[in-house]
């Protein structure tokens, strides 16, 4: 964990940029492990399945942590990602911010949400496109049990680190774009274990990392939302 917190604080930051959030990614690991992480001080942490993610949340309640949905979210799991998580990071269609809002509790805080876009364009990403998503905002902004806070973005995985990074400053270009119409957006999160220094150089203000942090993933298990 020190070897990915030095390297987050010794990375190249924009001017005008808050220092990077880390969201470490939890997907696979059991509760013990992200309790032992959040002992060592971590409190945001990334889950991709919401039939995964919801033990682990409900037997970690205690602790106050922040619970970021960052995979593909169904509709059929809207109101379970809604009712559970801090932030949902996957929006990518207007049918999914009004399932948010209208399962969001009205005593809870607003749900954090930003818009996944599929920036370079891959059939097999989901993501909405570059152009999407002016209209995408300006729907999560009009409704009041939501708070758009940014976007997200996985870029292909080039083998050319300047692919990665030509994807990477189109995003924070798209960042500086969405943040003109609606400028109290504050979170651009991208990079992850292999390539977060090079997003933090290109303007991510939230990395998610796993591998990095918690070591191997564990055997590779069945998609329980499959």
């Amino acid at each position: 964990m020190q070897t990915a917190l030095s390297s987050i604080a010794n990375a190249v930051r924009r001017p005008n940029r808050p220092p990077p959030r880390l969201l470490a990614v939890s997907k696979t690991r059991d509760a013990e492990a992200v309790a032992a992480m959040a002992a060592a001080g971590q409190r945001a942490f990334g889950e991709n399945y919401v039939q995964e993610a919801l033990p682990k949340i409900e037997a970690l309640r205690p602790l106050g942590l922040e619970w970021h949905l960052i995979g593909h979210l169904q509709s059929n799991k809207a109101k379970d990602a809604a009712l559970a998580f801090d932030w949902v990071q996957t929006v990518d269609r207007a049918k999914l911010v009004d399932a948010l809002a209208r399962h969001r509790p009205d005593d809870a805080p607003p749900l954090n949400v930003l818009i996944q876009v599929n920036i370079d364009d891959e059939a097999s990403k989901h993501g909405c496109r570059p152009e999407d998503v002016p209209a995408l905002a300006d729907a999560i902004a009009a409704q009041p049990s939501l708070r758009l806070r940014g976007l997200m973005a996985i870029p292909a995985p080039a083998p050319d680190p300047a692919r990665r990074r030509a994807a990477f400053r189109a995003m924070s270009a798209l960042f500086d774009a969405t943040a003109a119409r609606h400028p109290h957006i504050d979170t651009l999160s991208m990079g992850m274990s292999d390539d977060y220094v090079a997003a933090i150089e290109e303007g991510a203000t939230m990395v998610r990392i796993g591998s990095a942090l918690f070591g191997p993933r564990p055997p590779k298990h069945k998609d329980p939302e499959a």
